[in-house]
């Protein structure tokens, strides 16, 4: 396990039975690899720093110049944060809550995401966590579908609400249709509908039309999604089952309300533990929030700073790993919306604003991207027929001939997890562009 994970909910236990604990707790020690591990993984702790209580924002000290990463080093410390340096041992409930949640607009994406990261991934392992409520899908960070664990579902969605909020009030086609709206009432028959029964979204809006019927049911859904904990409940997101997105709230589903009051600075170091080191925009960026700079200040007593090539001030915990530049990076293959390519306002430690350009389409898709050498370099997706699964892989750039070697192993064992009841399985290379 990484030294420098902020551990939330005591793993193993049902959801609703585990104390709170103290927040400063960083664990140091787990041992993993069989499924029976993975359940009741056993844990050390050490404690932060404690910072003393200041009145306002802490100076920054004067001394000698903060190091300057490479692009290189901060590539690696990525890496090794986002267990993609070598595959880890983490039990998945813990990969999930040091991640911070994995991101699941695509309902088998967290499955893929967990796989090129953790040693024997098995799907049921993260189907089962699901069914039995120990993780949750539902709207946070950026305004889009994540899968958390069920405790920092209840804390994150609290901070990241106003967010939430204004996506709805600003930056919504729909917020037009809802002038004049009684939100609070709006909200209170949206909750307490699908508290009766897990509803879509279609069927949400047409109960709410009964009350509201000179308001578009659309509209008046997705007001609900934005304004209310709604989490979708299994089957969607269960491997090899999947289903209609059906909604209640948290509260419903975990049997717990939301945090009334999480730490943002808590938040804020959990980022820097799966991203760091990082700037200021780096943490707006993944989170959605704002006017983070009060809350940086605030830590800066217990944060290392450095410096990127461009001169941007970074931070990050102290004891958290910085491998050296050279360190080797395996191909990795990673799925949709991955949060590796997502999370920092200046994303070319992972790749090049041309190939950004490429990855991230008009319309907002991220495709299955393709990591060597630790760098973005092309994208993939798998085609599945009746006993037959194909890996189509798009170079973005040619690659050489060890590359594409080791590319097409790490594909076969891709092809392996995603299909192993395909009698016939294939990799197929398109021409690099």
């Amino acid at each position: 396990m990484l030294p420098f994970m902020f551990p939330l909910l005591p793993l193993g236990l049902p959801v609703g039975t585990a104390s709170r604990g103290s927040r400063a707790a960083l664990s140091v020690a787990s041992e993993g690899g069989t499924a029976a591990q993975r359940k009741a993984p056993k844990r050390t702790r050490m404690t932060m720093p404690t910072r003393k209580a200041t009145t306002a924002p802490a100076r920054r000290k004067e001394g000698r110049p903060a190091q300057v990463l490479s692009l290189r080093a901060l590539n690696r410390a990525l890496l090794e944060r986002q267990l993609l340096l070598r595959r880890s041992k983490m039990p998945v409930l813990e990969a999930v809550e040091h991640l911070v949640g994995l991101q699941a607009q695509a309902p088998n994406a967290p499955y893929y995401g967990l796989w090129t990261r953790l040693q024997g991934f098995r799907q049921e392992e993260l189907s089962t966590l699901l069914i039995d409520k120990h993780v949750v899908r539902l709207v946070l960070m950026r305004g889009t579908l994540h899968l958390v664990t069920g405790r920092d579902a209840r804390m994150l969605r609290t901070l990241v609400q106003p967010l939430l909020e204004r996506v709805l009030k600003t930056g919504s086609s729909y917020s037009k249709k809802l002038v004049g709206m009684d939100l609070k009432a709006l909200v209170a028959a949206g909750r307490a509908h699908v508290e009766a029964e897990p509803l879509t979204y279609t069927e949400l809006g047409e109960k709410l039309a009964e009350r509201w019927p000179d308001r578009e049911p659309t509209a008046l859904a997705q007001a609900i999604r934005l304004l209310a904990p709604l989490v979708q409940v299994p089957p969607r997101g269960v491997w090899g089952v999947g289903g209609l997105a059906r909604c209640t709230t948290v509260d419903a589903w975990l049997g717990q309300p939301l945090d009334a009051a999480p730490s943002v600075d808590e938040m804020v170091l959990r980022y820097l533990a799966a991203f760091g080191p990082a700037s200021v925009m780096d943490v707006q960026a993944w989170s959605g929030l704002t006017r983070l700079s009060e809350v940086v200040e605030r830590l800066r007593p217990d944060l290392r700073t450095f410096r990127d090539e461009q001169g941007r001030e970074l931070f990050d915990l102290p004891g958290a790993p910085r491998p050296d530049a050279d360190t080797p990076a395996p191909v990795r293959f990673l799925p949709e919306f991955d949060n590796l390519l997502l999370s920092h306002a200046d994303r070319t430690r992972v790749i090049s604003d041309e190939d950004r350009k490429r990855t991230i389409t008009p319309n907002g898709q991220v495709p299955g991207s393709l990591l060597v050498d630790g760098l973005f370099r092309g994208t993939w997706r798998l085609q599945q027929g009746k006993g037959t699964a194909t890996l189509l892989i798009e170079p973005f750039k040619r690659l050489s001939a060890p590359e594409r070697e080791e590319v097409t192993a790490e594909g076969e064992r891709l092809l392996t997890f995603a299909a192993a009841d395909a009698s016939k399985r294939d990799i197929q290379f398109s021409r690099a562009k």
